[in-house]
């Protein structure tokens, strides 16, 4: 029997799992290595009762005691051994005995250790009559990825933590079902769940770990697997201790769906929060299909948006000559056509008009119409949805099969876009930066012996830059934020603020405008140009006296006025062409449901966006208990962008706005339309 061959062996092994990737250990007590180690020697190869011996040193039994319990595991989940080696020897039975109590026995965790070897490869020893004897050991080098050192952390923490994440895997695998969890993706998907799309991939993953672990047969292929994904994972393994992973269990516990979900979105939404959108199960599909099936109603969940040609002049209140909807025009009709105003129109005096008379006052006369899209009528815009199938039954509560649908995703003022990412507004004294595209530029205030911006959000003036945006390109419709709510803490003396370009990424929608509100009056400015990266662009200067009061003094690039941002290629804050003006369709020729709307078809309007063509509040009554399932339907099949569309600005009769409309006719004029 040849020790040295045994243990370089079994230390070339060891280096091979080393290689191999992660180190796990066996729960195996240490003293039960050593004994199963010597007791597997042949009889007659151990001489035990020797003073000093090669197989039962203190060296050697430190390493089996540390090292002979070391495993690791490949992707097909078989565990190798420090003992899984080939010998022609004695020692054979010995590692075959060890590898035996090794591969039988759980994992207990990933292997770490605060040593940095095991056992010694030798030393040597002068005996009495002077010669040297060498004595021979196992030994290990261990690798730095297995070796913890350093304050603030140690081997047991580190093993801990990975045990309690491995727990927290096979709770989630074992505890949470199939069924649960793809009722949470579709959710998401069909965006029925508040802010869902957050934790979609953690669904997805613990649906990947879950169809794999199912998959797998024996308690060891499944134990193997599961310690492989947490050292993969990592703290993303603890998938039940997340806050989807509770959504997760309750409905793996056969909790109501609509309990579950308000549970989930009271941990996650501001409390103002109200989900609109739906919650469907299996059932209640099938009952709203088979109603659809009853009424004949297959054809007519089909949307697309509409087109000129789908209307006749009945269905309008006024066609431009262009839209092919009125008669061609002769020479004599341009007599009456307007002639282009030679200076641009003053908009301080217009006379104002309800839009009831200017239906019937205005519009029988009108030869062209174009209005003022201002920034806030962005949530205004809209588009006409039409049948596919045009002989199709009547699905809404009208007989014409057309429905319509807003832009509502799109803020209609600074303020309202500062208090939706959060800040403000209401103080002395406010602030307000806002721009159309993905640059990050930031707001600074440079104040008497303080200095707010992103790294300093808080001022001893009592200065507070509450809201900070497009650091990572989130948006387009960015806004930053400075508000001093108690004008009283404002030191007297200069502020003075200025817009600098962080990080530049388009040449596109260049520009910012500023918002600066003070004793509640409000003046909007605007800077034209582009800004370009690290550039420093002064904005206004705050002169505060010591009797309170407050001078506000624009720099002299900043022009009066409000910016204008193209949205569904129409320019806002400038005149556009109308090409045709409407009832909405629940009042076209008989039809007298619901509230009125009053649209206005805009030349090159186009809603880039697939668009909803199925509300509830449009639905025939036979429909009205299947809502929720029609409110998920609608939200599947809408209709599909295309560049043949009706599309323009929309107002209801139920609230009170208005609209600056140019009328060119006998003669041209500027009306302030009201709603």
């Amino acid at each position: 029997m040849n020790f040295i061959k045994f243990r370089d062996a079994v230390n070339a092994q060891f280096n091979a799992l080393v290689k191999a990737g992660e180190l796990f250990v066996v729960d195996i007590d240490k003293d039960t290595l050593w004994d199963t180690y010597i007791n597997a020697f042949p009889e007659g190869t151990n001489p035990m009762f020797r003073e000093r011996t090669e197989h039962d040193c203190s060296c050697c039994k430190n390493f089996i005691r540390n090292i002979g319990n070391v495993v690791s595991i490949n992707k097909n989940g078989n565990v190798s051994t420090v003992w899984d080696i080939a010998l022609h020897d004695g020692y054979q039975d010995v590692s075959e005995a060890m590898r035996e109590l090794v591969v039988g026995a759980p994992i207990r965790g990933i292997y770490r250790t605060s040593e940095r070897k095991y056992g010694l490869i030798k030393n040597t020893e002068m005996r009495d009559d002077g010669s040297i004897h060498t004595w021979n050991h196992f030994y290990a080098d261990l690798p730095r990825t297995v070796v913890v050192s350093g304050s603030g952390e140690s081997a047991g923490r580190v093993i801990g933590d990975a045990q309690s994440t491995y727990g927290v895997l096979r709770r989630s695998v074992e505890d949470i079902t199939a069924s649960a969890i793809a009722t949470v993706e579709e959710l998401i998907k069909q965006k029925s769940l508040y802010r869902g799309q957050e934790h979609l991939k953690t669904v997805t993953d613990l649906k990947k770990v879950k169809k794999a672990y199912d998959k797998l047969g024996t308690d060891r292929e499944k134990e193997c697997f599961l310690w492989l994904k947490t050292v993969e994972l990592g703290r993303y393994a603890r998938f039940k201790n997340t806050v989807i992973g509770t959504l997760l269990d309750d409905l793996s516990n056969d909790v109501d769906l609509e309990t579950a979900v308000s549970s989930f979105e009271t941990k996650v939404a501001p409390e103002n929060y109200k989900r609109t959108t739906a919650l469907i199960t299996k059932s209640m599909i099938d009952n709203a299909n088979k109603k659809v099936k009853e009424l004949g109603l297959e054809d007519s969940l089909h949307r697309r948006f509409a087109k000129e040609d789908d209307l006749t002049i009945n269905n309008v209140l006024f066609a431009d000559r262009e839209s092919g909807l009125v008669a061609d025009a002769t020479p004599l009709d341009d007599l009456l056509s307007p002639t282009k105003p030679t200076k641009k129109p003053n908009l301080d005096k217009v006379q104002e008009i309800g839009i009831e008379d200017f239906i019937k006052d205005v519009l029988p006369s009108a030869q062209s119409l174009e209005v003022m899209m201002e920034n806030r009528h962005t949530s205004n815009l809209v588009s006409l949805v039409a049948p596919v199938y045009a002989n199709s039954e009547p699905l809404l509560k009208w007989d014409n099969g057309f429905s319509w649908s807003y832009n509502g995703e799109v803020t209609d003022s600074v303020k309202e876009r500062v208090k939706k990412a959060g800040g403000n507004v209401v103080g002395d004294v406010r602030v307000s930066l806002s721009w159309f595209n993905y640059d990050d530029l930031d707001l600074h205030v440079r104040e008497p012996g303080d200095h707010i911006y992103f790294g300093n959000k808080r001022s001893r003036n009592g200065g507070h830059l509450d809201v900070d945006m497009n650091v990572g390109a989130t948006t387009r419709e960015a806004v930053e934020n400075v508000v001093y709510v108690d004008k009283k803490r404002m030191t007297p003396g200069r502020y003075s603020f200025y817009v600098n370009n962080y990080t530049k990424r388009e040449s596109i929608d260049v520009g910012f405008s500023i918002q600066v509100e003070v004793g509640g009056e409000v003046q909007n400015l605007h800077y034209e140009k582009a800004v370009r990266g690290g550039q420093d662009v002064d904005v206004l200067t705050l002169d505060v006296s010591r009797d309170g009061s407050i001078k506000i003094t624009p720099v002299k690039d900043m022009k009066g006025g409000k910016q204008s941002q193209e949205v569904w290629g129409v320019k806002t804050e400038q005149f556009n062409k109308v090409r045709m003006v409407m009832l909405s369709p629940n009042h076209w020729d008989d039809n007298s449901v619901g509230n009125k709307h009053y649209f206005f078809m805009l030349e090159d309007c186009l809603n880039p966006d697939d668009t909803r063509g199925i509300f509830n509040e449009f639905l025939r009554p036979e429909l009205v208990e299947h809502r929720k399932v029609f409110e998920v339907l609608g939200s599947k099949m809408k209709a599909e962008h295309t560049d043949q569309q009706l599309s323009g600005v929309g107002f209801s009769e139920t609230k009170n706005d208005a609209i600056l409309v140019k009328v060119g006719g006998s003669f041209n004029r500027v009306l302030k339309v009201k709603f």
